[in-house]
């Protein structure tokens, strides 16, 4: 585990001296769009119909509104707790050119998101710009999600595949959604179908058993889904699939392959298969320190 131990408070828990967790670096690097930075430099954010806030303090990490049941139920998992980053940031930095990106990146950890959210908002993410994707996100959950309140404010969870169900295509469009309402639309059908024909094992969302195919298979299936494509298909498999070795390519993540290890005109297809040749298991991993350094840093070719 990446802590020493966790405490309980009035206001939420403690994680003691934890390592590899950088707030800024999580919640920036592309892989979430529900957290928001805060005056104070906290986030909140909205996960798992829960509403936390997370601040780091020196070598802390402190959740609040939340309890020790959630962190082990939810929160470890979450935030990737249990796996050693120190080790997989060794193993990358072997490699000279990605232990730049690795040390910019160095608190980042892959958040283990619901993948009914994470197939809805990257199909939103399509060629579009963050405010944006986050302010579409933002209408549906208010739209079809609960109310949540903290501190005063009212935040709303990512809707249930019933609840999103009775949706309209016209009610989508008011979304902010554009041309993706249909995409999303269609989508919401096939996997509320899905699980009431019980195609699927009875699973929450009907998209657990695409969870438990392998990499090649869990792709070729959910690029069935209108909208989503090889990119947005290795983002799902990455941010909520546990597929480590997905390589997401965007125009950031082209950058920094061009910027680091290949000639300007390699094709998409040619940049993730020399990635994954090259990353292996770790390919997921290296991308989102790639995509972060590149991004930040605004590389250009």
């Amino acid at each position: 585990m990446d802590y020493k131990s966790i405490e309980n408070f009035e206001e939420g828990i403690i994680i003691k001296d934890v390592v590899n967790f950088k707030p800024k670096d999580i919640f920036e690097c592309g892989q979430c769009f529900r957290w928001d930075k805060q005056p104070n430099g906290n986030y909140i954010g909205v996960a798992y119909g829960r509403v936390i806030e997370v601040e780091k303090r020196e070598n802390d990490i402190i959740i609040y509104n939340t309890n020790l049941e959630d962190f082990n139920t939810i929160w470890h998992n979450y935030f990737d707790l249990g796996r050693d980053y120190s080790k997989i940031k060794a193993n990358l930095s072997k490699d000279p050119l990605l232990k730049k990106a690795v040390e910019f990146g160095e608190g980042i950890r892959l958040l283990q998101q619901e993948p009914f959210e994470i197939l809805i908002s990257f199909i939103i993410s399509a060629n579009n710009r963050i405010p944006m994707i986050k302010r579409a996100i933002n209408k549906i959950c208010e739209k079809w999600g609960e109310p949540i309140e903290y501190k005063e404010k009212e935040y709303y969870s990512f809707p249930t595949i019933e609840s999103f169900h009775s949706a309209t295509l016209e009610e989508l469009q008011l979304c902010s959604l554009g041309f993706r309402a249909k995409y999303i639309k269609d989508t919401i059908d096939k996997v509320y179908n899905n699980k009431q024909n019980n195609v699927t094992p009875c699973f929450d969302t009907g998209l657990d058993w695409i969870k438990g195919l392998d990499s090649d298979k869990c792709q070729k299936e959910l690029k069935k889904f209108n909208g989503v494509g090889p990119k947005v298909a290795d983002c799902i498999m990455l941010f909520s699939m546990e597929k480590y070795s997905s390589f997401p390519v965007d125009v950031w993540v082209k950058r920094a392959m061009q910027h680091f290890y290949i000639a300007p005109d390699v094709s998409l297809p040619k940049i993730r298969e020399f990635a994954i040749n090259k990353f292996g298991s770790l390919s997921g991993f290296a991308q989102q320190y790639l995509f972060y350094y590149a991004r930040e840093n605004n590389i250009k070719i």
